[in-house]
């Protein structure tokens, strides 16, 4: 006898789908791939949440910020205009360019404005860090920080240069048709399919989560989002989009922007080996792990977790310190690919060069080869 099992009526909790694809060059492609790829994975979802992150895809704006914003209504459109035409030099607003698709409901209104930080606003950040770049970049973080806490209705989900989130409530294969992604060129991109656990399934509450160019698509539940969000708020950081994810995306740039820290040492801070492996370790590394613990021990991430971490020419991925949730990367060429599993690769792909599946708490580092 023959038993048929319907795979999407055998769903798995935090089943969520990831997917990433870099060009190490820097050579830009369509979204076709990553649609494709996401798409493979469409059972890992159930409508509730997809979305999509690409890099280099406004090369004629490359040197401003971009601020991708939703609002609930018009007050807060106004509201938010109003505050970001006080601090910001704009070079171009407009709606963000969507298609009408009949089976997505409850749309926000979607914006983008090309900016630049009015220069007399920066200066005080800029003589008190003496580095132009950190300033604006902080001062940037200060003001989506703002709009996202105290202007009701209006949320800046994508913040970074050339670079943009588009994501919403829906299957990938509706957020990619709404958004166009296809018509997009960059030469890295990543996506996710959502399966909400614990969570409201909103359009801001889809991933991916960002701020400034960092990106973040994740499979699985932040079970310290508790004492992660409590010690972010300590460094200016506001967690406002009712989902674990978000300390992710703001705990890479406190740690790597801000700190300093390589990848590396911010993949073993949140993804710490347990104690009893540290043990083991020889003397200096025992000394390396407990010294970033000891500095950086509510920064680390308790349950279990895939995650694909973008920023301009770099592509991580990482899973929790067990491996609770599937990763698999690639690589052919030059591109470079993880996901959730082997055959969102393979189906963009076929002819790998390698293909492999990283330990637990061992972080996959892409990294662009050119200066884009």
């Amino acid at each position: 006898m023959v038993i048929h099992i319907d795979e999407r009526k055998n769903r798995v909790p935090s089943a969520c789908g990831v997917t990433g694809i870099m060009n190490t060059k820097g050579v830009r492609m369509t979204g076709n791939d990553i649609v494709t790829s996401i798409c493979n994975m469409m059972f890992r979802g159930n409508g509730l949440g997809s979305g999509f992150a690409a890099y280099g895809i406004y090369p004629d704006h490359k040197d401003d910020y971009c601020f991708h914003v939703m609002y609930g209504k018009e007050s807060s459109l106004e509201a938010a205009e109003a505050y970001i035409e006080k601090n910001f030099e704009i070079a171009l607003k407009e709606p963000i360019p969507t298609k009408f698709v009949k089976t997505l409901k409850h749309m926000p209104i979607l914006r983008r404005y090309f900016l630049q930080p009015k220069e007399e606003l920066l200066m005080p950040l800029l003589e008190k860090t003496g580095k132009r770049e950190v300033a604006e970049e902080d001062y940037v973080l200060e003001r989506v920080m703002f709009i996202n806490r105290e202007i009701g209705d209006a949320f800046v989900f994508s913040s970074g240069k050339d670079m943009g989130a588009f994501k919403g409530v829906g299957n990938p294969d509706e957020i990619a048709e709404f958004y166009k992604i296809p018509e997009y060129k960059g030469y890295l991109w990543t996506a996710h399919n959502r399966f909400p656990t614990n969570s409201v399934a909103w359009w801001g509450g889809a991933h991916p989560f960002g701020i400034l160019s960092w990106t973040v698509v994740h499979n699985g539940e932040i079970s310290s989002y508790g004492i992660n969000r409590r010690y972010l708020e300590n460094f200016g950081y506001y967690c406002t989009l009712s989902t674990d994810t978000e300390v992710i995306s703001y705990l890479f740039d406190l740690l790597v922007r801000k700190h300093g820290l390589s990848f590396d040492d911010a993949a073993n801070v949140l993804a710490a080996p347990f104690w009893s492996q540290v043990e083991r370790e020889d003397p200096a590394k025992k000394e390396y792990y407990t010294r970033l613990r000891m500095i950086y021990g509510p920064a680390l991430l308790n349950g279990p977790f895939a995650i694909i971490v973008a920023t301009n020419k770099t592509m991580i991925g990482l899973n929790d310190r067990t491996k609770l949730r599937p990763l698999v990367a690639g690589r052919k060429g030059d591109n470079v690919y993880i996901a959730s599993e082997e055959a969102a690769i393979r189906c963009v792909n076929w002819e790998l060069d390698e293909i492999w599946m990283p330990n637990s708490g061992e972080p996959v580092i892409v990294e662009l080869k050119d200066d884009k």
